[in-house]
C-alpha cells in the first residue's frame, strides 16, 4: 500500500497521506515516500501546482509516536539526527520549485501542522483544527515556521500553551487561505489551484523562488537551522514530564499518556473566547516531541 498517493489532474498533482486509521500520522517510510512524491511533482513540466492532503478524516496529527515504541533516540546528537531528516523533509516541500497548496481537514499537528506551513496556500475545511502541542511533552517544534506565519504575540501563545485553534481563528490570523464545510474542502481547493495553474510554468517558478527568497531573507532558514539544534537539546532535556510521559506510555499505552499530557491544560483559562479549544480530546495518536 502506498503511504502517499500521488495523482495527476490535469496541471495538478495531488498528493495524499495514505494512514487514514492512524490519522495519516507521519512514519519515517511516509516522509520517504512524500520526498519521493515531491521531486516527482516537481520534476514533471506538466504539473503546476502541487496540492497535498490527507485520507480519511485528518491532514496529519503528527509524527507517529507509537512507531518509535520507546522514549526516542538517546542524547541530543542522536536527536539532532532524527530531527534533521524532519526538517529537511518539511523545507523540501517550502522550497519546492512550483506552488504548493494544502488541502485540511480534521487534525493538523505539531509536524503535520509543519508540513501545512510549508505549503505556499492552506484552504480548510470547518472541521480542521491546527497546533503545535510539542510543549505539554516538554519539547518544541523541529521546523520553526510559525513565527512567519502568524507573528510574534499569537505564535508565543500557542507554542507554549500548545493549544490547538479552529479553522475560523486560523483564517482570521492569516494561517488559512480559506475556509469551506468539510464536503466543499476538494472542490474548493481544486478551484484555487486551478486559478494559480492558469499561469505559464516559468513564471509559476520564478515568482515562487522569489517569494521564497524574500521569507530567507528575513532569516527563514537561519531561524529553522538554528531552532533545530536547539530542538536536538530540549528533546534530550530528560524532564520529569518527559519521563512521566514515556512511563505511561510503557505502562498503559499512548493514549492514556496523550490523555495525562492535555488533561494536565484542561480548557481554555478564558471562556469567553472561541478561539480555543474547550478541552478537546486528543487524537489517538498526536505530535508529543519535537515534530514528533
Amino acid at each position: 500500500m502506498s503511504l502517499v498517493i500521488y495523482e495527476r489532474r490535469g496541471a495538478l498533482a495531488w498528493l495524499t497521506l495514505n494512514r487514514p486509521r492512524k490519522l495519516n500520522a507521519l512514519s519515517g517510510a511516509l516522509v520517504d515516500e512524500l520526498r519521493g512524491a515531491l521531486r516527482r511533482a516537481a520534476g514533471d513540466d506538466e504539473v503546476r501546482v502541487v496540492v497535498l492532503t490527507g485520507a480519511g478524516r485528518a491532514f496529519s496529527a503528527g509524527y507517529d509516536l507509537a512507531e518509535e515504541g520507546d522514549p526516542g533516540p538517546a542524547g541530543a546528537a542522536a536527536w539532532h539526527v532524527a530531527l534533521s531528516h524532519d526538517v529537511e523533509a518539511t523545507m523540501e516541500l517550502w522550497a519546492l520549485p512550483k506552488p504548493t497548496l494544502a488541502a485540511v481537514r480534521g487534525w493538523c499537528l505539531a509536524g503535520g501542522c509543519e508540513l501545512a506551513m510549508a505549503c505556499d496556500l492552506i484552504v480548510a475545511a470547518e472541521d480542521a483544527r491546527f497546533g503545535e502541542p510539542e510543549i505539554r511533552y516538554g519539547a518544541g517544534p523541529a521546523t520553526l515556521l510559525m513565527p512567519f506565519v502568524l507573528g510574534q504575540k499569537r505564535t508565543n501563545e500557542l507554542l507554549f500553551t500548545g493549544d490547538a485553534i479552529p479553522a475560523s481563528t486560523a483564517e482570521r490570523l492569516g494561517l488559512v487561505n480559506l475556509v469551506v464545510p468539510a464536503d466543499e474542502l476538494e472542490a474548493a481547493a481544486t478551484r484555487l489551484a486551478q486559478r494559480v495553474a492558469l499561469a505559464p510554468l516559468p513564471v509559476l517558478r520564478l515568482t515562487k523562488i522569489a517569494l521564497t527568497r524574500a521569507y530567507e531573507a528575513m532569516g527563514l532558514r537561519q531561524a529553522v537551522n538554528a531552532n533545530l539544534d536547539l530542538s536536538a537539546v530540549l528533546n534530550a532535556a530528560d524532564t520529569p514530564e518527559q519521563r512521566e510521559f514515556d512511563r505511561i506510555v510503557a505502562s498503559q499505552g499512548l493514549r492514556a499518556a496523550l490523555a495525562w499530557r492535555d488533561g494536565r491544560y484542561g480548557a481554555s483559562l478564558d471562556p469567553g473566547r472561541d478561539d480555543l479549544p474547550r478541552a478537546e480530546p486528543p487524537p489517538p495518536l498526536a505530535a508529543a516531541g519535537s515534530g514528533r
